[in-house]
């Protein structure tokens, strides 16, 4: 009998249908369980766990597909489910650590700088007066500022402060709508018209494939409006994506990178390619569109031919892992 599969998502859709078809294809089921509805019991079983649909058992590996918002304690307990499954032998896939990693947009920074990946400069402050004194400094020197939600995603909550085309971002009241944190990232203005960024996919270590997102708006998440176009996968662009990746131990991973605009009279320059964010549950259904592959396979295959040691062609007994 396959191996059985628990898909963490909290949303089934498009991704989890291809993943499912993709396990089924190795012979193995995919089974979607929402992080949210499992749980910590430790009189249920001999591992403390209730994961719905698996009864005193525990999956045989763990594809993280999804997380669902919530409160702080809603969402450390989740990740507190993924770290246990860890430590009780499932592989996980990302694990909670790397999503710890990838979801604290700070932290990825503070990763990323530390692996001398190119990054652009980043501030992440509790004070407002510190977080303005920033902008003017930064200002004075030619660079304006994104400020984004610690925890955001598809682009959403992203602002601009500082002066772009001629007019003046405000920093606006942290406390009001970004947890009391102003996380600052130097803005990369376009560096081509209309403007674009990269996105590319790294599993297993390995980059496999790359898209650009094309749009008018300096926001180029495909959930803002930005369209994909193919984009070929450079030496550049697969090393940079590949150290990020490994920077943040990811076991797969959607590298969000921009290229640096040209310098102005007075500014700071940066040259090359920068990354700007990394991934850790990302969706692919706007790069599947410009690929040839089935991604879904690959993932899939990544996850049972390297994390589990299975080739495609070996018999696969389930592991017990019963009291």
């Amino acid at each position: 009998m396959g191996l059985t599969v628990a898909i963490m998502t909290d949303e089934i859709g498009w991704h989890t249908r291809q993943l499912q078809a993709a396990l089924r294809v190795r012979g193995c089921i995919g089974r979607c369980i929402d992080l949210a509805d499992c749980r910590i019991d430790t009189t249920a079983a001999w591992h403390g766990l209730v994961i719905p649909g698996f009864g005193r058992e525990l999956p045989d590996a763990v594809l993280v597909r999804g997380i669902a918002g919530g409160s702080f304690e809603q969402v450390t307990k989740r990740l507190g489910v993924l770290h246990a499954l860890r430590e009780l032998g499932v592989p996980v896939y990302n694990d909670a650590r790397a999503i710890e990693r990838s979801v604290d947009k700070s932290m990825t920074s503070l990763l990323l700088h530390a692996a001398r990946i190119p990054t652009p400069p980043t501030w992440a402050t509790e004070s407002l007066a510190q977080a303005q004194r920033i902008a003017i400094r930064e200002g004075a020197a030619g660079h304006a500022l994104v400020l984004k939600p610690l925890f955001g995603s598809q682009g959403k909550g992203l602002r601009l402060v500082g002066e772009v085309d001629g007019v003046h971002h405000a920093l606006p009241d942290i406390d009001k709508a970004y947890g009391g944190l102003a996380y600052l990232q130097h803005f990369l203005p376009a560096a081509a018209t209309p403007g674009f960024d990269w996105r590319v996919l790294v599993i297993g270590g390995r980059a496999v494939t790359a898209m650009r997102r094309v749009s008018a708006h300096w926001i180029h998440n495909v959930a803002q409006g930005a369209r994909c176009e193919p984009a070929e996968l450079t030496t550049e662009l697969a090393q940079l994506a590949e150290g990020a990746a490994q920077a943040l131990g990811m076991d797969y991973a959607g590298v969000d990178l921009m290229p640096s605009p040209p310098a102005r009279p007075g500014a700071r320059s940066r040259d090359g390619i920068q990354v700007i964010e990394v991934n850790g549950a990302a969706a692919w259904q706007g790069v599947q569109r410009v690929t040839r592959f089935n991604i879904a396979a690959a993932l899939v295959d990544d996850l049972l031919g390297r994390r589990l040691a299975l080739s495609d062609g070996s018999g696969r007994s389930k592991v017990s892992r019963r009291a």
